[in-house]
């Protein structure tokens, strides 16, 4: 049972490399868990963000947007970006396209 991701620059049609990322559990009191930390490869990708087993549940990904477009000259219109997704078990990939001014995601495989 793992999750990993993608972040694609849409602007550029680059991979976004560097970028850091979190994953958060939703705990049954409310808050929010930190489970892993990672920080996107020369690829954008973090292919498992953490080797601990993982339960199903509901989950967040965190991606630290203002200083990767800030390295690029730009100000981050969107300084961060959060993703909360159920979590079913097995592996699920969360990509992320990013640009400037908007980003998707959707449920990849």
């Amino acid at each position: 049972m793992s999750i990993s991701t993608h972040v694609l620059d849409t602007m550029r049609g680059s991979p976004a490399a560097g970028l850091a990322v979190r994953l958060k559990r939703h705990e049954p009191d409310g808050d929010w868990k930190e489970v892993a930390d990672a920080v996107t490869d020369a690829d954008g990708r973090v292919p498992e963000l953490t080797e601990e087993e993982l339960e199903a549940g509901e989950y967040r990904l965190e991606f630290d947007t203002r200083p990767y477009f800030e390295r690029s000259g730009l100000s981050a219109f969107y300084p961060a970006v959060t993703v909360i997704f159920s979590f079913d078990g097995g592996h699920l990939h969360v990509p992320l396209l990013l640009s400037a001014y908007g980003f998707t995601t959707y449920k990849g495989t």
